[in-house]
């Protein structure tokens, strides 16, 4: 089932941040929390600088009504600038990769294209874009190719 969510970068304090909405909202992480450190050495990508490695890749938080609170922490020596306002990004998982290549193209005219759609280590086709309005998106797909 397709679901929203929104995804939060931060500037190396996504675990305190999280581990703060957790003990509002209560409930566990949804699945581990993934660390820089799992990212697999990939071509055209810098090393993982080794005070980045125990940051925050990925965490998930499901909160009110099933709402996703994701997040990531944004490191300097990845290129990341966190700035309040560009750290919000709305997060779509659509059902199917064809759904997905709609919603981007119509996201992403008129826009900017930040990551093309592509299949990614984590095993979902993922891709994110700015609008024309300047909204952040991000759109996760797990249907495999066929």
């Amino acid at each position: 089932m397709a679901t929203v969510g929104t995804y939060l970068n931060f500037a190396n304090n996504t675990e305190e941040a999280f581990n703060y909405y957790k003990s509002i909202f209560g409930g566990e992480f949804v699945g581990q929390i993934n660390r820089f450190s799992d990212i697999p050495p990939m071509e055209g990508m810098p090393p993982i600088a080794e005070q980045d490695k125990k940051l925050v890749m990925h965490v998930e938080l499901q909160i009110l009504g099933g709402f996703r609170l994701m997040g990531s922490d944004a490191p300097a020596s990845l290129g990341f600038s966190i700035n309040k306002g560009n750290n919000v990004h709305i997060s779509l998982h659509p059902d199917t990769r064809k759904e997905t290549e709609r919603l981007f193209k119509a996201l992403s005219e008129g826009g900017q294209v930040t990551m093309e759609l592509a299949d990614m280590f984590w095993g979902s086709y993922y891709g994110s874009c700015t609008d024309k309005f300047g909204v952040q998106w991000m759109l996760n797909c797990d249907e495999k190719a066929s």
